[in-house]
């Protein structure tokens, strides 16, 4: 079964698939980058978690066909903040800001 790689947040995911079951806070994790291939088959992405005044959870993604690899960090005084204060520029995490 093909998956859908397109995917950047939880109304998109809505969008493309369905009969997609979504409980609590469908985007708890933040999308901060990603790159995809359906043709290939393979998709790369970094997501990330703030935890107010604490830092945040970074969880970075490789997926190539069926086989998927996850690393999760703490990562202390760290926020997620958008690109040139603008969400539409896509967003990052700053260090050393709480």
């Amino acid at each position: 079964m093909n998956k859908t790689l397109k995917n950047t947040d939880i109304s998109k995911t809505k969008e493309n698939v369905p009969d997609v079951v979504v409980f609590g806070t469908g985007d708890v994790f933040k999308l901060i980058s990603k790159a995809s291939s359906e043709k290939e088959e393979w998709m790369k992405s970094t997501k990330a978690m703030e935890i107010k005044d604490i830092g945040c959870v970074i969880q970075v993604t490789t997926q190539q066909g069926d086989n998927i690899a996850e690393a999760l960090v703490f990562v202390p005084n760290t926020k997620i903040l958008p690109i040139n204060g603008d969400p539409k520029n896509g967003r990052e995490i700053v260090q050393n800001f709480i």
